[in-house]
Formats: structure tokens, C-alpha cells, sequence
């Protein structure tokens, strides 16, 4: 389970590499939610963050499997107007965000204090 801290660190590398490329995002978003839209991304990043950590691919289909596995099934937006969501089609660029803070934060620990 990830930490109040480290989603939020998460959540700011998504919002600048991720939502920034993101078609649905309303004016003024991110956050989305607040203006109206409601994201997967948003929604389920905690859920995200950890199928990430369960996948090691080079390929972006077991991500997208898994992720549509874990959390897109039971997800309350499944099969609605707005499936599927921006957590789909920015899988690269979500995957990518988080393999990111992981790599910055591992970097962070091997420094000597």
C-alpha cells in the first residue's frame, strides 16, 4: 500500500508527464473531479500505482491486462459513456510516471545520509 507522501508524489509526476496529454482534460484540470470530469486516473490511482508495481515488461500489454484485471472490472464507470477512460489509452506515459518516482526514489535511498 502506498503512503499519503508517496501518492502525492506520484500524483505530481502523473499530472505533469501524464495529464498534460490528455484529451478529456476539462479547462483548468487537473484535478478533474472538482470540474466535472471524473478520471481513472484520479479515481483509482492507488489501485494503479500498486498493478504497475505487480508488472515487469518491456511490452505495455501485461500492464494494460492487469490493469483492466484489477481495476477496470470493478470500477463503477465499466461499460459507461465514459469507458474506456484516460487510464487506457495514456498507459505508456502512466506506466512510465510511476516507473519514475520508483527509480527517483530508489536513486534517493542508495545516497549515503
Amino acid at each position: 500500500m502506498v503512503t499519503d507522501a508517496e501518492l502525492s508524489e506520484y500524483l505530481d509526476e502523473i499530472r505533469k508527464d501524464v495529464c498534460s496529454h490528455c484529451v478529456e482534460r476539462p479547462p483548468e484540470g487537473p484535478p478533474c473531479a472538482p470540474l466535472g470530469k471524473q478520471c481513472g486516473i484520479e479515481m483509482h490511482l492507488p489501485a494503479i500505482i500498486d498493478s504497475v508495481h505487480g508488472v515487469r515488461s518491456d511490452l505495455i500489454e501485461p500492464y494494460l491486462h492487469t490493469n483492466r484485471k484489477q481495476i477496470c472490472e470493478k470500477c463503477t464507470l465499466l461499460h459507461s459513456s465514459i469507458c474506456p477512460c484516460p487510464m487506457d489509452y495514456l498507459s505508456v506515459l502512466l506506466v512510465e510516471a510511476v516507473e519514475t518516482v520508483d527509480r527517483r526514489r530508489e536513486e534517493k535511498a542508495r545516497q549515503p545520509v
